[in-house]
């Protein structure tokens, strides 16, 4: 398998499980993710692996939104992006900010940002391999 991604996985902490399933199960899906492993208190999200852990927290305190974290989901296309925008505020995010270029960012990133029910950061970026060649790697 040809992995290209640094991370293993991540989690992220929630007070209402099955509220917090409910929406990871209708917005993942727009990035062509989906649930790979399912324990008590705990569901993971990926395309092969289990990269995106939803639970709760362990240790048995409330879950915590941290400052300045994020997570960003890589999308396929601008059209996912959309989707998932229009997904998450569907299922209950808050709008963080619309579909769109960043131009802090580079040419080649396109993306969105909402806030999930338990109130984290999410984020789907569409980057533009082309651009990124193009610009960064062949100058």
């Amino acid at each position: 398998m040809d992995n290209t991604s640094i991370i293993s996985h991540m989690s992220l902490g929630t007070n209402d499980f099955e509220r917090a399933v409910a929406f990871y199960n209708r917005v993942l899906p727009t990035l062509g993710c989906q649930c790979i492993m399912r324990e008590p208190g705990a569901i993971a999200y990926g395309k092969q692996l289990p990269e995106f852990w939803i639970q709760t927290p362990i240790d048995g305190q409330p879950a915590t939104v941290g400052n300045g974290t994020h997570v960003g989901f890589i999308a396929p296309t601008k059209e996912a992006v959309h989707a998932f925008y229009e997904a998450a505020l569907a299922a209950g995010a808050i709008d963080e900010g619309p579909p769109g270029p960043r131009p802090d960012y580079g040419d080649p990133y396109y993306g969105c940002f909402v806030r999930d029910p338990d109130g984290h950061k999410i984020e789907a970026a569409f980057w533009d391999m082309a651009l990124i060649q193009a610009q960064y790697l062949n100058p």
